[in-house]
């Protein structure tokens, strides 16, 4: 066994994993950091990877001879050769001081690999004043019910075809939000539904694709969505009835919970926080 968890457990401040993203609480476990090493001798997805239902190959790796584990901090440094390549260094540790010492690793790796962007990931608990970043949220569907909405939302498929039609261009506007990608994945019949709101016969928001997978401990989860609402429909509700609609579809089909990562501050965040998410931590990203 690579890591010691008698030094890795009190340094994990929020549930986060190099290439796996976040997870929920319950699957942190030294398993799950020494699953990741093995995976990057293979270069395969472990079966839990939330990424895999995308197929492929998985393009990030960690890089083992470089990772650093010690009693006060540990960093794990991972590669993504994709595009112009990227180094990230997950710095686990309390004191501050760790985030420089990633830096400093990240810097020489990239250079070492000859790819552009060196960056650090710290994860932060949730007591962390004044909060950067990303937080990562948790619904629970076994805390209570998750009534369906009343609204226009329904899946993109069961609104009439003039309707169905308008999804198409309502992607292409939203493709900096992988409406995009997703449009394209529901075409080619590789994902599952999609759920949409539509006013005056015109698609305007749109949260998926909805599937529920096992996690690292086999507890059904609902994937994370792509969710977006164009901007001129905000303001009237839409987008929390969308989100509501998601979380109804999840908990009647059997999954018991979601993670959602939001940018603090923005709209996804504060929605999350006012429908009554737990918060587990935060993630900052730093540019090296």
């Amino acid at each position: 066994m690579f890591f010691r968890w008698d030094w890795l457990q009190p340094q994990l401040t929020a549930p986060i994993v190099p290439t796996l993203g976040h997870i929920h609480p319950d699957a942190l476990t030294v398993g799950i950091f020494e699953d990741i090493l093995r995976a990057a001798e293979t270069g395969d997805f472990l079966p839990y990877d939330k990424n895999r239902r995308w197929g492929g190959e998985k393009d990030e790796k960690v890089l083992r001879e470089d990772v650093v584990h010690q009693p006060e901090h540990t960093l794990i440094p991972t590669l993504i050769p994709r595009g112009r390549g990227t180094v990230k260094v997950f710095a686990y540790g309390l004191p501050d001081s760790v985030t420089d010492e990633a830096a400093e690793l990240a810097a020489k790796l990239a250079a070492r690999h000859d790819v552009v962007n060196a960056r650090v990931v710290r994860p932060l608990g949730p007591e962390t004043a004044h909060p950067h970043g990303t937080r990562i949220q948790l619904k629970d569907f076994t805390a209570g019910p998750c009534p369906a909405p009343d609204g226009p939302v329904r899946r993109v498929t069961d609104w009439p075809t003039a309707v169905q039609e308008t999804f198409a261009p309502f992607a292409k506007a939203m493709a900096a939000e992988g409406l995009a990608f997703l449009h394209a994945r529901v075409q080619e019949g590789h994902c599952g539904p999609v759920l949409t709101a539509s006013v005056k016969n015109r698609i305007v928001g749109a949260i998926g694709p909805m599937e529920i997978r096992p996690d690292a401990i086999r507890r059904p989860q609902l994937m994370p969505q792509y969710f977006a609402v164009l901007p001129e429909a905000r303001g009237q509700g839409l987008g929390r009835l969308l989100w509501r609609a998601a979380m109804h579809w999840g908990q009647s089909h059997g999954a018991a919970y979601q993670l959602l990562q939001t940018e603090v501050g923005g709209p996804s965040d504060r929605l999350c926080l006012s429908e009554g998410l737990t918060s587990l931590g935060f993630s900052h990203t730093t540019h090296v």
